[in-house]
């Protein structure tokens, strides 16, 4: 077990293996990679007492509690700027990580094991995760790159999106907000995307193998792929090549589009 209290910005290098990673801060930003050799911890600004923390391979990094509760105007006004920080954490690659964030932005790259990131006020960006993932905000948007396994994206104000996936599972709603997502996605994946006020725009391999049901209540739907059966233009509902996969998108107000992307040379000889 090892303990630091962090009031002056420095970096720690731990001698200790880390098999998970648990972080709660309230203001700042936070940045999260996976890599190889000991964990590392650099904090670059701090200005309330940070407690970093090792005990059975959990490495814990959180801000000190207040003593008292403070009102809720105070809150609004000061506890940001008391407690910002800026933070950047290196962990192996197969370190599970679970990352707390009240208002600030986080990045998350690099990670195998799986991650879940909740921001109340910000913003998510995932870079080359692999493993079951999920980023939620109340306001703010989620950026995912690259990203493999289970994805779970959620906000109630702000945008999802997402490009070169090959997750086989995905899962992103939103409230209002616009959702893109540039899907290459195994055959056999599932992917679901809902907004209630927003644009939906996916675009999937031409070769991919999914059924398809596109829907929306007060919003135009098109698609690339001129097989699918449309009841009007509000539901749209067909099969692409095999479709051993499904794709489902609904928008209560918001316009749905279904792109193609097109299939390399060498992909198409495989």
């Amino acid at each position: 077990m090892a303990l630091w209290t962090v009031t002056d910005p420095q970096r720690l290098t731990l001698d200790e293996p880390v098999l998970r990673l648990d972080v709660r801060l309230i203001s700042g930003r936070l940045n999260i990679v996976g890599t190889d050799g000991p964990a590392r911890v650099e904090v670059s600004e701090v200005k309330r007492k940070l407690i970093i923390e090792t005990r059975d391979g959990v490495l814990t990094i959180r801000h000190e509690k207040e003593r008292t509760w403070p009102g809720f105007i105070w809150w609004i006004g000061n506890l940001g700027r008391r407690l910002k920080v800026d933070v950047s954490v290196a962990v192996p690659r197969e370190t599970l990580a679970d990352l707390r964030l009240v208002d600030g932005s986080l990045v998350a790259s690099g990670l195998r094991a799986g991650l879940d990131a909740r921001v109340t006020s910000g913003k998510i960006t995932l870079l080359g995760l692999d493993g079951p993932v999920t980023a939620k905000l109340v306001s703010g948007s989620v950026e995912a790159l690259g990203v493999g396994g289970d994805l779970t994206m959620e906000t109630i104000s702000g945008e999802l999106t997402l490009a070169d996936s090959t997750a086989g599972r995905v899962r992103g709603s939103t409230v209002s907000g616009s959702i893109t997502c540039d899907l290459d996605n195994p055959a056999g994946g599932e992917i679901r995307l809902t907004t209630t006020s927003g644009e939906i725009t996916v675009r999937v391999r031409e070769d991919s193998e999914l059924n398809v049901r596109l829907h929306t209540l007060s919003g135009r739907i098109t698609s690339a792929f001129g097989g699918l059966a449309a009841d009007g233009r509000k539901d749209v509902r067909g099969v692409i090549g095999a479709g051993l996969g499904t794709l489902d998108v609904s928008s209560t107000s918001g316009n749905i589009a279904l792109l193609a992307s097109p299939v390399g040379d060498e992909e198409a000889d495989r």
